[in-house]
Order: structure tokens, then sequence, then C-alpha cells
């Protein structure tokens, strides 16, 4: 039995998701091997063939041509309302019984700008931090719901960008100025300030949910995996770069050795839980550390050695992640949740 074969079993709905999984640790055990995929993807979907791009294009233009008549007819309120019924009833087709990747994206995306104008208009226009409180957890909620029904991976992705409102609300931090970050005022990002705070909880709590997810499909077939993929690429830029701002922002040495220090923790940290998006985040901060200490080269050689030192680095630990990975997994000792993260070594 192949993967595809599991993965199209559990897709048609002939076995849960759970045990596809316990299926293919099945067949991997009898075939003796780490997976049947490659040990070096990650997966991911955004869309299977052009026939998904050309009705996403049509359904884009579809849903703002149903939405602008509807505002013209009732105005807003209708407008939103007919939005999300759209979107709901559509995704019952595209998503359901077709099983189409970036359609079904469209749709969650419609859906949530359906429920965002709903609640704004019934909130107000005050900006106080109940509103943004409300804001924030009804539009989790919507997505939970949404998820539940139509089991859309990218959901997460939504649900946790309601969930950054939520937070930002409950810390009483605002978006930062975009133009104090233009004149290069980044002091909002730093752990020590509301906005930095509301993000390192925000990144540890999407974590978790990520975690979650992957631990319960350690070989990722499923939509668990998916999800966890898109909850990965909130939390790791909301813990990166609030961390390593901080240490980057002190002075001298010492910065500078927290810094790569933090971005060695966090690179064991991806290879360990086998997500790059966490050392993705981490990479541009080590490169402005290495930009800057290169950049007064007098022979003119700085930005080239910059850019050999990088593309080394990611090159080497992308072509040899999965033997990084065993290493590293055989090397620290058991904790919680260790065998349930995806296979590192032969099973005999």
């Amino acid at each position: 039995m192949q993967d595809e074969d599991i993965k199209a079993a559990a897709a048609a709905g002939i076995i849960t998701e759970t045990q596809a999984a316990n299926l293919t640790i099945l067949v991997h055990e009898r075939a003796g091997r780490i997976a049947q995929k490659r040990p070096d993807d990650e997966p991911f979907e955004l869309f299977s063939g052009f026939s998904e791009i050309f009705i996403s294009i049509g359904l884009i233009i579809l849903l703002t041509g149903a939405g602008a008549f509807s505002a013209v007819a009732g105005g807003a309120i209708l407008f939103s309302i007919a939005l999300i019924a759209l979107c709901w009833w559509a995704a019952t087709y595209f998503t359901l019984k077709r099983r189409m990747t970036l359609p079904s994206i469209v749709l969650v995306c419609g859906f949530a700008q359906g429920i965002s104008l709903l609640l704004l208009i019934t909130l107000g226009d005050g900006i106080d931090v109940v509103s943004q409180i409300i804001f924030g957890l009804v539009g989790i909620i919507a997505m939970l719901v949404h998820f539940k029904f139509f089991r859309v991976p990218f959901s997460m992705f939504v649900a946790g960008g309601f969930g950054f409102i939520l937070t930002l609300a409950f810390f009483g931090a605002g978006l930062p100025d975009v133009y104090s970050l233009r004149a290069g005022g980044t002091d909002t990002f730093i752990a020590g300030g509301a906005f930095g705070l509301a993000t390192l909880v925000f990144g540890l709590l999407a974590l978790i949910a990520a975690l979650w997810f992957d631990l319960r499909d350690p070989h990722r077939i499923g939509r668990l995996a998916r999800s966890a993929f898109w909850l990965h690429l909130l939390a790791a830029p909301a813990l990166v770069n609030t961390i390593m701002l901080t240490f980057y922002r002190l002075d001298g040495f010492a910065g500078t050795l927290l810094t790569l220090l933090c971005f060695a923790v966090i690179a064991c940290f991806a290879i360990v839980i086998d997500r790059r998006s966490f050392l993705t985040s981490a990479l541009g901060y080590v490169a402005a550390i290495l930009f800057v200490a290169l950049r007064g080269d007098e022979w003119g050689l700085g930005i080239p050695t910059f850019m050999l030192i990088i593309g080394v680095f990611m090159t080497s630990v992308g072509t040899f992640w999965t033997n990084l990975r065993v290493v590293l997994m055989n090397s620290i000792p058991e904790f919680p949740g260790k065998d349930r993260l995806p296979p590192y070594q032969e099973t005999t």
C-alpha cells in the first residue's frame, strides 16, 4: 500500500485520519523504512493544478460581484451576510465534494472577511479594548466552526490572525506605528514592551496549538499536519522576532553572542520538530549580524562573503536536514512526546 492510497482513503472518508496515521505506522514498520514519502519533505499544498487557479479567480470575481450587488441592494450588513452565506454554500461543493485546495482557501478568506465586516458593523466605530476582545474571540470561534465542518487547514491561519488581535487587546497593545518603523523605531518589538510581550505570548500559544496538531499526525499525511504548518508560520515569526530582536538590540559582544546562541537553540528546535519555518525566521537576524560585521571590509568583499556564508549554511542544512535530525534526535535524551514526532531512524 502506497502513501497516496492511504491519503486518498482518508480524503474520501473511507477511514479517519487517525486510522490513516495508524495504518501508515504499520506499513512503515513492516517496510522497515523511515517513511514512504521523501523523509526530507515538509508537506505543503497550495493547489494541485491550473484548474484550481482558474476556479479561484472565478470565485474571487463571483464573490466580489455578489458582494457589490448585495451592498447596493441592502447596504453593508446584507453584503457581509451574503458573503458569509455564499462562501459557506460554495465550500460544500468545492471543499467537501471536489476537495480543491486553492478554491477552499479563497472561500475561507471570503468567509473570514464577511465575519470581520459583520463584527465591525455590529461593534460600531469604537476601537476600545472590549470591542477588540469580542472581535478576536468571535472570529476565532467562527473559524473553528468552519474548520470543524470543512476541515480546511488554512482556517487555522485565519483563526490565528483573530487570535493575534485578541492577544493584543488583552495586553493593551496596539499595532505598531508604520511611520515610526520606517524611521527605525523597533523598540515596539522588544519583549519588555506591551506589543513585544503580546507577540511573545501569542507565539507560544500558536506553537502549542501547532504541536498539538503535529503530535497527532507524526507521519504528516493528513489535514492535521497541514493545519500545523499554517500555525507554525504564525508562531515562528512571533517568537523568533521578539526574542532575537530583544537580544540583538543589546550593545556589544553580549548581544551578538546571545543572538547567535538563541539562533542555535532555535535551529535545534526546528530540526527536532522537523519544521523549517523557525529556522527561516531566525536566519534574518543572523544575516543582520554578519552584514554589520562584514560591511566595513576595505577590500569590498563584505557583501559577497556575507552571501556565501548564508548561502552555504542554507544549502547545507537544507540538503542534510534528515541526517542532522537523525544525529540530533539520537543524541538528546528521551522526553514526553518524542516518540510522537516524525520518525528519525529506520525501523527494523
